[in-house]
């Protein structure tokens, strides 16, 4: 049996290391893959894939299946499986990785598929609801932290806030002027203000909500000096500038430092890490990794963050500020100003035990098993 997976995004995300470590898993239980990916998607040689992996380019997703040949039995696409594939549904077993919930989306694009695999149970709900064929079992993902890249030590350097999006004539226009601009700026060194430090480490998606969240959040934040807020990772030009709006509060408070590859230095620096709004996040794979690197997270109460933060023990929840106009948060945040101790969420095993490679792998044992069922 051989398992081609699909993931044509040009951008690197969650989606993205979810592929890798499913790739690794994958050769753990024996399965050959190969990886079709987009020809801009220049990150996958870094993602530490095993060695037997085949990767392939696809030029254009209309030609997607010029490459799927009959010995392709599994497909497994991250995300909705394109068109094209689906009319062949006689020939393969055709699935996909949900990684996004279909609260508040339009459902059939799963239509056609043989099996769904959830990476929560959040998105597992909604599959269920609309009466797709969902895995019963959400495939959660797991801190995926680079042993290369562990050094909290490591200095952090800025880079760009920006992911230009190439089909936009103002972001190819900011591409291009970007480099020329950037070597004639100070290379800034991230340096720890003193006080309470929040982090965004994070792509800057719409799905996030971070714009909506911090323009309720921001100015409570800005009543106390001593709190900053740093944050780490980069979106289109509209996302950043969004967010860059609503953090107008904190001024001087609120840096932002670009992608960042050494997520361990990164988390090493905060004192708590910050999610965003619930309802459109799929799992947040960022709140698993700052748990393992005993980084506690704060959260609105709601799925799917239920699932990965365990309140007191691992991180603080609050009530979503959208209900209360961030007063709870505003509680949390007092609290926190006067604690004396910090939570220690690497203390919590049993908790973090279900994100790890091993348990991955156990999950993943029976999807393969029932795949090889259909051979």
């Amino acid at each position: 049996m051989r398992l081609t997976q699909i993931n044509l995004q040009p951008y690197f995300g969650g989606g993205e290391v979810y592929t890798a470590f499913l790739s690794r898993a994958l050769a753990v239980l024996g399965v050959q893959t190969r990886l079709l990916v987009h020809p801009r998607a220049s990150f996958w040689k870094q993602l530490n894939l095993p060695e037997t992996i085949q990767i392939e380019e696809v030029p254009e997703a209309r030609r997607l299946r010029e490459f799927i040949g009959a010995e392709d039995h599994w497909l497994l696409s991250h995300g909705p499986m394109p068109t094209l594939p689906l009319t062949a549904r006689a020939e393969y077993l055709i699935t996909a990785v949900a990684h996004m919930p279909v609260q508040g989306r339009n459902p059939s694009v799963f239509a056609g598929h043989d099996m769904i695999f959830p990476v929560s149970a959040w998105v597992k709900d909604g599959l269920l609801a609309a009466g797709i064929p969902t895995w019963p079992q959400p495939l959660y993902g797991l801190a995926n932290l680079d042993p290369l890249l562990t050094n909290k030590d490591e200095p952090i350097f800025k880079t760009s806030r920006y992911d230009w999006d190439r089909r936009k004539f103002r972001d190819e226009v900011g591409r291009m002027l970007e480099p020329m601009i950037a070597p004639l700026l100070p290379r800034r060194e991230l340096r720890r203000h003193p006080g309470l430090t929040l982090g965004i480490v994070s792509r800057l998606t719409p799905i996030k909500q971070f714009p909506l969240l911090f323009s309720i959040l921001a100015p409570i934040l800005a009543r106390y000096p001593e709190i900053n807020l740093e944050i780490f990772g980069s979106g289109g030009y509209a996302s950043v500038r969004d967010l860059s709006r609503s953090l107008q509060p904190l001024g001087k408070h609120a840096r932002f430092w670009g992608h960042q590859q050494n997520v361990c230095a990164i988390y090493g620096q905060l004192d708590y890490l910050m999610s965003g709004l619930p309802e459109k996040e799929a799992l947040g794979l960022n709140i698993i990794e700052a748990q393992a690197c005993n980084l506690p997270v704060l959260a609105p109460c709601a799925p799917p963050f239920t699932e990965t933060i365990v309140d007191g023990l691992t991180g603080h929840f609050y009530r979503d500020p959208r209900q209360d106009e961030g007063m709870d948060f505003a509680r949390l945040i007092d609290q926190l100003r006067h604690a004396e101790t910090r939570l220690q969420p690497a203390a919590a095993h049993a908790h973090l035990r279900q994100f790890s490679f091993e348990a991955f792998v156990e999950r993943l044992q029976p999807v393969v098993s029932w795949a090889k069922d259909h051979f």
